[in-house]
């Protein structure tokens, strides 16, 4: 590691308020596939990192939630915690911390928007989290966690936002018997970094709904939205 990346992994260990005690964690955690498969030399990338990271972020926001909303059902603490730990949330909180200015892209990846690419940070985010972790310890981890998504937290729990239509419709069909739901992939294009999809949601046999994304877990997502729009359970 030379001294211009790491005088870069000191500056961010200010901003937020934590610091390494083995460096090479945090310098993993911000270094993307795309930049580690680029060189000849191996690199560690953050995709281990980001497989551990979301499992400790749903436990502690689990943990969290369940100890300071002792009258919400088991349903209603799973929409709250799919609202924080959805893709939307954490690159929120990547843009709060200005991760994207931190982390290792192949020059290929950077010149197509990788550092504002949602799923790009995201994910970092995720590695970050394992990485405090595995540094530092659970006790350590949870507080990142709480302090950096404090207000999408909040938010949530005032159901300011709504993010997992995915998941809420799945609840209301089973409440009340409608049927099967089922997603179908309908098409994909684009390049291999910026593919579009296009998924279709049946209920029972008959089309709801449609949507698109950048992922499939996007296309769903609208999928379920444009189905609980047409089934009047939103007004959106």
């Amino acid at each position: 590691m030379d001294d211009r990346r790491l005088k870069s992994l000191h500056e961010f260990e200010e901003v937020i308020n934590y610091k390494f005690m083995d460096i090479q964690l945090l310098n993993t955690a911000l270094t993307h596939s795309s930049y580690a498969h680029g060189h000849e030399n191996p690199h560690q990338y953050n995709e281990r990192l980001e497989f551990l990271g979301d499992s400790i972020l749903s436990m502690v926001i689990s943990f969290h939630l369940f100890n300071c909303l002792k009258d919400m059902s088991e349903g209603q603490l799973t929409r709250i915690r799919a609202n924080i730990v959805c893709e939307k949330s954490l690159f929120n909180t990547a843009k709060k911390v200005k991760i994207g200015d931190y982390i290792y892209l192949s020059k290929g990846e950077e010149n197509t928007g990788g550092r504002k690419r949602s799923s790009i940070l995201a994910d970092a985010i995720e590695a970050l989290i394992a990485a405090v972790f595995l540094d530092g310890g659970i006790k350590k981890a949870e507080e990142f966690v709480i302090s950096f998504m404090k207000d999408t937290i909040e938010s949530s729990i005032k159901n300011r936002i709504f993010n997992d239509y995915k998941s809420f419709l799945q609840e209301h069909v089973q409440k009340y018997n409608l049927g099967a739901m089922k997603y179908k992939l309908l098409s994909e294009k684009g390049p291999d970094h910026s593919k579009e999809f296009q998924i279709a949601l049946y209920i029972d046999d008959k089309l709801m709904g449609k949507g698109i994304g950048k992922s499939k877990k996007d296309a769903q997502q609208s999928a379920a939205k444009d189905a609980m729009t047409a089934m009047d359970i939103i007004n959106e």
